[in-house]
């Protein structure tokens, strides 16, 4: 017993991952669900999904990087489980309104922000306002240069120039199963190695909240061009530890 006690007491406990908590808030009239761990008193980061994605993009990182920072992980209004009234304009001016309120309510005075493609120009946003507030930046393919648009951006160059109905209406094939399904697989040798819970939710969202805000903030991408020479002024004039991450 004393032998079988001692190599019991060898073995080192295995630390338990940081608990990650679901909640909503509401601010500006909407209800904005998020993802949460981390000790109250550690660094700040805020994790901003993309098109087609939502917080649920983040619950493999968020327990990692939970052990030594506060990790907040909202859902874009448009997106996943955040909730909007009929009213809710969708545009990435307003969605930033809606998430920097947000960061006040969850307290953040001073936070690093990891952006990936529509979180960008959110993101974006919230540095040109409170350059004083970021710590640093992780960017995966968050554009911040026209040079960062490819061919592929053709129909929404259309609809930027030119927002007829038929131009808008070209727009509505990128939120169907199949366009979301290719955001996941595109460029993957083996496709079984992504699960479907992804882009499944991500479909999931579109028929439950609308495919008109997507289109909505298809059309309004034109106006993030506009405001990259704020965004320039600001990589230049504060320089913040940045880690620009971009695929081929």
């Amino acid at each position: 017993m004393a032998a079988a006690i001692g190599s019991a007491g060898s073995v080192q406990a295995v630390e338990q991952a940081p608990a990650v908590r679901y909640d909503t808030v509401q601010v500006k009239g909407v209800d904005v669900f998020y993802r949460e761990a981390g000790p109250k008193d550690a660094p700040a980061v805020l994790l901003l999904h993309g098109f087609g994605a939502s917080s649920h993009m983040f619950r493999d990182l968020i327990p990692q990087l939970a052990t030594g920072y506060r990790v907040i992980a909202p859902d874009l209004p448009g997106f996943g489980l955040t909730r909007a009234d009929q009213s809710f304009k969708y545009t990435f001016d307003n969605l930033a309104d809606v998430i920097d309120a947000f960061t006040t309510a969850k307290g953040l005075q001073r936070y690093a922000i990891y952006v990936f493609d529509y979180g960008a120009p959110v993101g974006w946003r919230l540095a040109v306002r409170h350059p004083e507030k970021i710590t640093a930046i992780v960017s995966q393919n968050g554009n911040a240069y026209e040079e960062g648009l490819s061919p592929g951006w053709a129909p929404m160059r259309a609809a930027w120039a030119d927002p007829t109905p038929a131009n808008r209406e070209a727009l509505r094939k990128f939120n169907t199963l199949d366009m979301l399904k290719w955001q996941y697989v595109e460029g993957v040798k083996d496709t079984s190695t992504v699960a479907p819970d992804g882009y499944l939710l991500a479909h999931e969202a579109i028929e439950r909240i609308g495919v008109d805000p997507q289109m909505d903030l298809l059309v309004d991408y034109g106006q993030n061009i506009k405001q990259y020479g704020q965004l320039h002024a600001f990589f230049r004039q504060y320089q913040p530890p940045t880690l620009a991450i971009w695929g081929k």
